[in-house]
């Protein structure tokens, strides 16, 4: 599991209504139980602990958020984008 991956993962768990022992990048928010303004919260905090922006719209991009893992892409994505600009 990569930094990224893990660091996800943590702030996932500490704002999942119900975290499971064994998160993978397969678990599905709904499985989370993380709601929209959980999510937004979530978004907050990763953007605080990789110094990223992360462009979020829960009415448009919601799909793009749907697994673990689907965010854990959008997060290096954005750390390589941020990297290749600087």
């Amino acid at each position: 599991m990569t930094d990224v991956a893990a660091k996800v993962i943590e702030i996932l768990k500490k704002n999942a209504r119900t975290p499971p022992e064994n998160m993978s990048p397969d678990t599905k928010l709904l499985d989370l139980e993380i709601e929209s303004l959980d999510l937004a919260v979530i978004v907050f905090d990763i953007e605080d602990t990789f110094g990223i922006e992360v462009p979020y719209n829960a009415n448009e991009e919601i799909e793009e958020f749907a697994t673990v893992g689907s965010i854990i892409e959008k997060v290096e994505s954005l750390i390589a984008d941020s990297q290749k600009a600087a």
